[in-house]
């Protein structure tokens, strides 16, 4: 009997340490699949991509192939992470999503004059199906994963979504091609669009205004760098289509002879995309030694809103 008492009692100190040692596995292994993984995903990626549409088809816009470029490389070549649920590393990264929705806002934006102008006759025509169903679906929340407990219990996930915006833009480049729908090269329709986009910045520069009045100089400000990288994101995106629109409406830029005003509000443009600190740092706007990224973004970004409307205001005359 004391025999048996004994080896009972000696798997007990077995069976804490096999405890102990799966506890210290966690504790190691936890935190690697995070940092592994939030090293593998994060990506800021603001290389402009304008030489992938190289090949278009005659009749094609540059300008639509760009902004389905844009979306595939967000949510197929790089992940898209915005929607990660707790358990996936995605979750931990807040620039780069910041950052992706950025994009997505910015041709979201374009494909809404496309559906309301530019895919149209005068707007006396019908909406383009599928440059409106592109609208729609770039509208979708970047933040839904397949499964929301708090509403259906199984969704249309962001990238899903996004994934069939590409789908129509294309189709709608391909019908292009075939002569089969519209896409009206008319000075009007580029102004409108600038101007639309104008107003986007303008909405953006409040938000960075509003942001650097209420915590600048803060101890620790952790969500100056989600506004910076959004604000980034847009900037890039609205960089990469105003290359495309610039290819689109040559003919229109050149009779008014703004091509040169063209090129250097994309580089505008490019300058405040490519800004990308090591850390956001939202100091005081006098500050001798800390810096104030917001407000250095804020300037080139309200730079390329003011050459934006120099190019409405020759497109006017």
């Amino acid at each position: 009997m004391e025999q048996a008492a004994v080896g009972a009692g000696g798997t007990e100190p077995g069976r804490w340490r096999l405890v102990r040692r799966l506890a210290l596995a966690l504790a190691v292994l936890v935190p690697l699949y995070y940092l592994g993984g939030m090293l593998w995903l994060h990506r800021i990626d603001d290389r402009p991509i304008a030489a992938t549409t190289a090949d278009l088809l005659q009749g094609t816009s540059r300008t639509v192939a760009i902004a389905a470029d844009l979306v595939e490389r967000e949510v197929d070549r790089h992940r898209w992470v915005a929607n990660d649920p707790w358990f996936m590393p995605g979750a931990m990264i807040d620039n780069m999503p910041a950052f992706q929705q950025g994009i997505v806002s910015a041709v979201s934006r374009f494909a809404v004059e496309l559906t309301d102008q530019i895919s149209r006759v005068r707007g006396s025509s019908q909406i383009d199906a599928d440059a409106d169903a592109a609208a729609g679906r770039l509208k979708y929340p970047g933040d839904i994963w397949i499964f929301e407990w708090s509403s259906t219990p199984v969704q249309q996930s962001s990238e899903a979504a996004y994934r069939r915006a590409i789908v129509h833009l294309r189709r709608y480049n391909d019908r292009l091609a075939a002569g089969d729908a519209v896409f009206d090269r008319r000075a009007d329709n580029l102004m409108t669009t600038l101007d639309r986009i104008a107003s986007d910045l303008g909405s953006s520069s409040a938000a960075l205004f509003e942001k650097i009045d209420t915590s600048a100089d803060s101890w620790m400000d952790l969500t100056a760098d989600d506004l910076f990288y959004a604000n980034k994101g847009r900037l890039f995106g609205y960089s990469m289509l105003l290359t495309g629109l610039g290819d689109d409406f040559r003919d229109v830029l050149r009779a008014r002879q703004a091509d040169a005003l063209w090129e250097a509000t994309i580089a505008s443009f490019a300058a405040a995309a490519a800004l990308q600190p090591w850390v956001v740092v939202n100091g005081a706007l006098d500050s001798q030694l800390k810096p104030n990224h917001l407000a250095g973004q804020g300037f080139l970004l309200m730079r390329a809103r003011t050459q934006l409307r120099e190019v409405t205001n020759i497109l006017l005359k």
